[in-house]
């Protein structure tokens, strides 16, 4: 066995040349090698890739995230491939050594790094399969996943994404969409395409969409005996959903059949609550009854606390956001009026 391991950072870019020199510049101290697999840029992503070091190869898209992905790891072949994306970046003081121990490591688990998605408004955490031993890879034409049998280990390595900011969103409106909907017509009781194809609605604020694509995705759940880690998102923008509809009622059914699952989920407690309060604001004869039961979502958020470990897990709802919110209420109950 070799007694170092090569190791290559992959990524397929397309039009990147706003952040791919940022990503390059982030991971290079601590890899053998940069690839950049390019899908077609009419920017300077290939000029700018090549001058921060990385080689660049050519892929012609054919619609279909694994293709490119693959073709990328074939092009690369290393013992370790670090697969982030051009909106992604290297964060935190100790994702540069845990990411170069890799050379001494031999390759036989699947690493997860810690995303924080950067939004408008706030950041969100999650887990990912991203640090993939040489032969392991992609199925799926859009949010594709690594597949394999090994061990799953989480690595001290924190990477940084903004493509969620407003500006971003508005360059690759549509085409998750309809990739998504591409997806599913050739298998449309996958419950993680409709969660993801309602994510994509809800970002652009597309709530009704977003609301029909969650309600598949929760009916094709229903005869399974355990629930995906994504659930708790799912729930949570779900909730935030039927609130910007104004179908409140709906929403607390919902949430009164998620109580024993999200019962962990300081998410689920703030979008509760804050769905409640729009409500009561609605529906002022209402608020005696529902003050209260704002106050004791937002309550239970703190009793909680923050949970990175939950996908999607918004920073601060399990503690200054809701303890925020608790002062406003405080204050609305004091006029004796919600506002």
């Amino acid at each position: 066995m070799p007694s170092r391991w090569r190791t290559c950072l992959v990524v397929i870019a397309r039009d990147e040349a706003a952040t791919i020199t940022r990503l390059l510049d982030s991971v290079r101290p601590f890899v053998d090698e940069l690839l950049v697999m390019d899908t077609g840029s009419s920017d300077d992503t290939v000029r700018l890739a090549e001058a921060a070091g990385a080689r660049v190869a050519r892929f012609e898209w054919i619609d279909d995230f694994s293709a490119a992905r693959n073709a990328a790891l074939d092009a690369a072949g290393a013992d370790w491939h670090l697969v982030l994306d051009a909106d992604e970046w290297l964060i935190g003081e100790g994702s540069g050594a845990a990411l170069a121990a890799l050379r001494t490591t031999a390759p036989h688990f699947v690493g997860t790094i810690a995303l924080e998605d950067h939004f408008d408004g706030g950041t969100a955490r999650s887990r990912l399969s991203r640090v993939l031993p040489g032969r392991i890879r992609y199925a799926g034409r859009i949010h594709e996943q690594p597949v394999h049998e090994l061990p799953v280990r989480p690595l001290d390595i924190q990477v940084g994404h903004d493509g969620y900011l407003p500006e971003r969103l508005q360059v690759k409106q549509g085409r998750n969409e309809q990739l998504l909907r591409a997806a599913l017509e050739q298998d449309p009781a996958n419950p993680y395409l409709w969660y993801q194809l309602g994510k994509d609605c809800s970002v652009y604020d597309r709530f009704a969409d977003a609301e029909d694509a969650f309600a598949n995705a929760a009916d094709r759940l229903t005869s399974m005996p355990l629930l995906p880690p994504w659930w708790y998102d799912l729930v949570a923008r779900r909730l935030f959903g039927l609130k910007s509809l104004k179908r409140h009622a709906q929403g607390m059914v919902f949430a009164e059949s998620q109580l024993q699952q999200c019962a962990e989920s300081p998410d689920f407690f703030f979008a509760l609550g804050d769905l409640l309060l729009d409500w009561a604001a609605d529906q002022p004869d209402q608020a005696p009854i529902l003050l209260p039961m704002i106050e004791d979502a937002w309550t239970r958020c703190l009793e909680i606390g923050e949970r990175p470990d939950q996908p999607g897990a918004v920073a601060g709802r399990g503690s200054h956001l809701a303890r925020h919110n608790l002062v406003l209420l405080a204050s609305i109950l004091q006029k004796g009026q919600p506002r």
